[in-house]
C-alpha cells in the first residue's frame, strides 16, 4: 500500500478528524523512527469514519500547493538561490535569501536565518523566508542537502538523504550562513534565527555556538543543543506543542540550565497543538496556534533586532 501522490489544493482534514494516534505514529515516521511500511500498517488498524486509510495518510503527509502565503513574484520582495563558502561545514552550500526591495546600503536591514526540518528546504519553509522578508528582514534559509543536489522535491527522500550527512558539518553550514548574513553588505549585523523540528534543534545549537553572531532565536518544537549549552546569550523565544510528548520532555533541564545563566526567554506552550503545528501543507497544522505563534515570532525580531 502506498500513500497518495493525488495533488490537491484542498485544505487538509481537520485535526478532530482524525485519532492523535495517528498524529503520534507519523511523527515517529517523520523523524525515522518506524518505517514507512509500519506506519502505514498502523493507519490500517485506525476506524477512521467515513475515511479511507489513503485519505488519512494523504492528510497526514505535506502538500506544499496549500503553503503558499506569500509568492515568489511578490512585488516587495527579491527571492534568489545562493551559493556561499562554508568551510566549517561541506565546503560550498546553497540557499533561499529573500531581501525586501526597500533595502538598500543606505537602508539596511535586520536578518533572519532560517533552519528547515529534517528533510531539507522545501516549499514550506522557502514560504517562511518570505514571509519574513515581507516583514521586512532579509532571511535566507540554506539547504543542508546541498552537498547532495539540493531538495529532491519529496520528503521521503529529502529525509533519507539528510541521513546519510554528517551533522557536525550541516550545522558547519548553518554557522557559515549565519557569518554570511552578519556580514552581508545589506545588513545591519544584526542575525536572529528561526527553526522548525529538527531547524528548531539547530536554531538551539547556534545561539550556544555562535553567542556572539545570533542575536535573537525562535526555535519551534527544537531540542536543545547538544554542548556549549552555558554560553548562550541571546534571548529566546520558545514554541512547543502541547502534545509533542518527544520534545517537551527535553524542555525542563533546558530551563533549568537557561534559568542558572540568567538567559533572556519566554516559552509558550500550545494548547492542543501537534508537533509541526506551524507547517501549514499538513492536517497537523493548527490555524490559530500557528498565526499566534508567527504573530509572537516577528514582533520578537521586531524588538530584539530593531533596537
Amino acid at each position: 500500500m502506498t500513500l497518495s501522490t493525488e495533488k490537491s489544493t484542498a485544505r487538509p482534514l481537520s485535526t478532530n478528524r482524525i485519532p492523535q494516534e495517528a498524529f503520534d505514529w507519523y511523527d515517529e515516521y517523520a523523524h525515522g523512527d518506524i518505517d514507512r511500511r509500519t506506519f502505514l500498517s498502523r493507519l490500517g488498524t485506525l476506524s477512521v469514519t467515513g475515511l479511507t486509510l489513503s485519505v488519512v495518510a494523504g492528510a497526514l503527509t505535506p502538500n506544499y500547493a496549500l503553503a503558499e502565503q506569500v509568492s515568489f513574484n511578490d512585488p516587495d520582495i527579491t527571492a534568489t538561490y545562493v551559493e556561499y563558502d562554508a568551510p566549517h561545514g561541506h565546503g560550498k552550500a546553497r540557499g533561499y535569501l529573500v531581501i525586501p526591495k526597500n533595502v538598500t546600503p543606505n537602508n539596511k536591514a535586520a536578518t533572519v536565518l532560517v533552519a528547515h526540518e529534517n528533510r531539507g528546504l522545501n516549499p514550506y519553509i522557502e514560504d517562511v523566508a518570505r514571509r519574513l522578508a515581507k516583514a521586512g528582514f532579509i532571511a535566507f534559509a540554506p539547504d543542508a542537502l546541498s552537498p547532495l543536489g539540493g531538495y529532491p522535491g519529496n520528503d521521503d527522500e529529502g529525509r533519507a538523504m539528510q541521513k546519510t550527512l554528517d551533522g557536525n558539518k550541516i550545522e558547519g553550514d548553518f554557522m557559515d550562513a549565519a557569518t554570511l548574513l552578519k556580514n552581508h553588505e545589506l545588513s545591519t549585523g544584526k542575525v536572529g534565527m528561526v527553526g522548525f523540528c529538527y531547524g528548531g534543534y539547530l536554531t538551539n545549537a547556534l545561539a550556544a555556538a555562535m553567542p556572539d553572531t545570533i542575536h535573537a532565536g525562535a526555535p519551534f518544537y527544537g531540542t536543545p543543543a547538544k554542548s556549549n549549552i552555558d554560553n548562550i546569550k541571546a534571548p529566546l523565544q520558545l514554541h512547543f506543542a502541547e502534545l509533542d510528548k518527544r520534545v517537551n520532555d527535553t524542555w525542563p533541564e533546558y530551563e533549568k540550565v537557561l534559568k542558572a545563566n540568567k538567559v533572556d526567554y519566554t516559552a509558550y506552550v500550545y494548547a492542543k497543538a501537534n508537533h509541526g503545528f506551524h507547517n501549514d501543507s499538513t492536517a497537523r497544522y493548527d490555524e490559530k496556534n500557528a498565526e499566534l505563534a508567527w504573530d509572537r515570532t516577528v514582533a520578537f525580531f521586531k524588538k530584539t533586532l530593531n533596537a
